[in-house]
């Protein structure tokens, strides 16, 4: 964030602001919970609201760090307006953990012609003390000036996977000179903060499926990568727009990652599905259609397929869309004006219902999908519709009674001495015109005070509609990506028996093919790159059987029952705002007479 003086009334005007929002909410706020929020949630760009990131169980935050902002001008400048040290100041006083993404080449640190912030950085073939290896030299300085700071975890670079002819490349770089710039920044980084975690750049995965093993192939012909983990620690993914896609891209890097024999947690840094029928943010796009409900069904589902999948971490990009333009892809849970999308109030709801959780199961029928989250002592079963119909289902109590709670947060006690509960699932909305239903229907959460077990598959009733025959899985857009690409053809998820299903036929199953890319068989041979023997039609790796993923050891323990991340007293949320907003007033009319005398 760069100020001038021409600039510099309304500059000062939007950090006020910043600051009346969270000025007082560490007090107000970041004590004010009953618990301790959940480490693995997470949300992108915490700071611009944090009252609204503490009441929403947010445990974590991304934040960029471009090298071309914070050294604009050449090795010298050090502009710490970039990354103003209140952000780092709030986030540590709220319990939330800051993770720092790198990219960015200033045009100083390049020989490209032209230079562009992709373009690799010069010298990075020279050893990392080597001054002439500038890359090396920023990230030491970053990593020694914000680990004091409390930033111990750093993403280098992000998404190097989209290509060169395609709108919103991020890295201009081969495959290999990522590797290399890999390797120096987890060299310099460790070197001045050796218990620092370094993340492999976030993968979009659809722009280029080969990338992650090309890449772990290069890395694997180095003889100083296995000393050294390979020079990351952590695998980082980005999952937009459609809810089966997430444990299936997740399982896919999983899969490519042990053909090299390797083991590393894997993080979602970025999920959502940008509504384009927000009727306070108009926005024409030719696909990926979604409304603000359907919004709000992706949070609650791919959190859930995501613990599922075994993810360490996930974070929806982003909390807020702060300073987005008319006409920009909303992506924030909030408006640029503060106020909340239906999706806010979902990632509140699983931050809350989903915390704790040790193991889940997936689910997946023609009709319906769920998920079973483990919860020690606390069970939390999360339900949705894949196809156009209304689905009533019939499922196992397993206590005396549960609360069953839809994704406006409404509650409704049911009782299940019965030993059973009967739900209605909403038919999901499957108006995108390309790949149908993207987003399952609105989700409901049944929670309850008893341990999981293994429920077997919930009895379908009825179905009140016609369903949809298929559910594809296609090529999403990246955020802020206006342009279309060429789409991957569909495939069929394959079924499982559902009993009775009588208004419904179950789709085929799924046929290999050569275009479609689930690794489904790899060898791995020592001293020898792995070699793929088949490839299949992608579908998710966990359905539809009720197979227990057990979390990563490095998992988080299980939060203390009831309310993680919600305050416990809505008027202390009241106060602090209020407060925030007249220390604002104080200091814009301050800063505005300031400004008129000096005139």
């Amino acid at each position: 964030m760069r100020h001038e003086t021409s600039r510099g009334i309304p500059q000062l005007f939007i950090v006020l602001l910043v600051l009346g929002f969270n000025l007082i909410s560490p007090l107000a706020l970041g004590r004010a919970q009953d618990a301790a929020p959940d480490p693995r949630f997470g949300a992108v760009e915490a700071f611009w609201d944090a009252a609204a990131a503490v009441e929403a169980g947010v445990a974590w935050e991304r934040i960029l760090f471009k090298w071309s902002e914070l050294q604009p001008n050449g090795p010298a400048d050090w502009n710490t307006l970039h990354v103003p040290d209140e952000w780092l100041q709030w986030a540590g006083a709220q319990g939330r953990e800051v993770v720092g993404l790198l990219k960015n080449t200033p045009y100083w640190a390049t020989d490209a012609d032209p230079p562009l912030e992709a373009s690799p950085p010069r010298g990075l073939d020279l050893p990392i003390d080597d001054p002439g290896n500038v890359w090396a030299t920023f990230v030491r300085r970053a990593a020694t000036f914000y680990g004091s700071r409390g930033v111990h975890r750093w993403i280098v670079w992000n998404e190097p996977d989209i290509p060169p002819d395609v709108y919103g490349q991020e890295w201009a770089g081969s495959v290999e000179e990522y590797y290399r710039l890999l390797k120096v920044a987890y060299l310099s980084i460790k070197a001045v903060d050796p218990g620092a975690r370094i993340h492999l750049a976030g993968l979009t995965f659809w722009h280029d499926q080969d990338w992650l093993e090309e890449f772990l192939t290069v890395a694997t012909a180095d003889p100083d990568g296995p000393a050294h983990g390979y020079f990351f620690d952590v695998v980082s993914l980005h999952v937009y727009f459609q809810t089966d896609t997430v444990d299936y891209i997740v399982n896919e890097a999983r899969a490519t990652l042990a053909a090299y024999g390797l083991n590393k947690p894997v993080w979602i840094n970025e999920t959502n599905a940008s509504p384009d029928a927000d009727p306070q943010w108009p926005l024409t796009r030719p696909r990926w259609r979604v409304d603000l409900r359907e919004q709000a069904s992706f949070i609650l589902q791919s959190y859930a397929l995501g613990l599922a999948a075994g993810v360490e971490r996930l974070a929806v990009y982003k909390l807020i869309d702060a300073g987005l333009p008319p006409g920009g892809e909303p992506f924030g849970l909030l408006r640029p004006d503060h106020s909340r999308r239906p999706a806010y109030t979902a990632l509140r709801l699983a931050t809350q219902h989903y915390a704790g959780t040790r193991s889940a199961q997936i689910s997946r029928q023609p009709l319906v999908a769920q998920v079973t989250l483990d919860r020690g002592t606390r069970t939390t079963r999360v339900f949705w519709a894949r196809t156009t119909a209304e689905v009533t289902l019939t499922v196992p109590a397993l206590s005396a009674q549960a609360t069953l709670i839809d994704q406006e947060g409404n509650e409704q006690t049911l009782d299940g001495g019965g030993g059973s509960y009967t739900l209605t699932l909403p038919g999901a909305r499957c108006a995108d015109e390309t790949s149908g239903c993207i987003i399952g229907g609105p989700t409901l959460l049944l929670v309850e005070e008893a341990p999981a077990q293994d429920l077997g598959v919930p009895s379908v009733e009825q179905a009140q509609a016609t369903p949809t025959s298929e559910i594809s899985v296609e090529e999403p857009t990246p955020p802020e990506t206006p342009t279309l690409r060429p789409t991957p053809p569909s495939v069929t998820l394959p079924p499982t028996t559902v009993a009775p299903t009588p208004t419904a036929t179950a789709p085929p199953s799924s046929t290999p093919t050569e275009t479609n890319t689930l690794q489904a068989t790899v060898t791995a041979a020592s001293g020898a790159a792995p070699t793929k023997t088949a490839r299949a039609t992608p579908a998710p790796a966990l359905a539809p059987s009720m197979t227990p993923t057990l979390l990563p050891l490095s998992s988080p323990s299980p939060a203390p029952a009831g309310g993680a991340g919600q305050p416990t007293s809505r008027w202390v949320i009241a106060c602090a705002l209020l407060a925030g907003l007249i220390v604002v007033a104080a200091a814009t009319l301050a800063v505005w007479v300031i400004w008129w005398r000096r005139r």
